[in-house]
């Protein structure tokens, strides 16, 4: 149970900015099995993503609420997936080999494609939560950032990791994933589904399953497997597509 904690905790310190123990540190073992709990790490930050929304919708209109939970999102992850997705826009749109993609992957200059990207994932991220009714906005915050994660472990179990340096913070966690880690990372990423009123919302398993497939073909002919920032843009896509989704459902929900 303790060595569980650990791994649980190391998960949130290195997902999340959230405080930690001191005793807890990136322990390269713990890291690699951080992964499973990469899910319930969503449903921790969507759940304070949909706190902010809640509150803020009592003082401020829905597209502030919208924007603030937004902001709260990104402050606790430290922007670590939007990173990555920003990362693989500019690698795979100014790159066209598999060693100058990954190198402009690694640099920490944000480049033209990496900002266009960023600002147009977002832009469709706010747009699509305000079209949601208010009182559902919530539980489809948490459900997408959870689900989305599950999404993003599912690129690390079928893909290899690709890079061939030991300087990646993420690689431990990008490298191994075993069925089991994601077993438990799929019943943390689909559990919030079940909050709805409807069956129809596991469709949405289908359509973000689907929009990892397309990215995991794009980095399998590029690079021939994913990275940490692989990852990172597969959770932040799929969970825009997510939202998407489920406008598309809510006339029937």
């Amino acid at each position: 149970m303790k060595k569980e904690l650990q791994i649980f905790l190391t998960a949130i310190m290195f997902f999340t900015r959230i405080p930690c123990p001191k005793w807890v540190n990136h322990d390269a073992d713990y890291l690699r099995q951080s992964s499973k709990y990469f899910s319930l790490v969503g449903i921790i930050v969507g759940s304070i993503g949909a706190i902010v929304y809640y509150t803020s919708s009592y003082l401020f209109s829905i597209e502030i609420a919208v924007l603030l939970s937004m902001v709260a999102t990104i402050y606790v992850t430290g922007a670590f997936h939007e990173d990555g997705f920003a990362d693989v826009c500019d690698g795979l749109g100014g790159g066209w080999t598999k060693e100058k993609i990954l190198l402009i992957m690694k640099d920490s200059r944000l480049g033209t494609y990496g900002a266009t990207g960023l600002l147009l994932i977002l832009a469709i991220k706010f747009a699509s939560l305000r079209e949601i009714p208010p009182y559902f906005i919530p539980l489809v915050l948490i459900s997408g950032h959870s689900l989305s994660r599950f999404i993003a472990t599912t690129l690390i179990y079928t893909h290899p990791y690709v890079r061939d340096t030991d300087d990646s913070k993420a690689k431990p966690a990008a490298k191994s994933m075993t069925l089991n880690m994601l077993i438990i990372s799929g019943v943390f990423g689909i559990a919030p589904l079940f909050f709805f009123k409807t069956p129809l919302v596991f469709l949405t398993l289908i359509t973000t399953y689907l929009s990892k497939m397309h990215l995991a073909a794009k980095f399998k002919k590029w690079l021939g497997g994913q990275t940490g920032d692989c990852a990172g843009a597969v959770q932040q896509f799929s969970e825009v597509v997510f939202y998407l989704s489920l406008l598309i459902l809510w006339k029937f929900i």
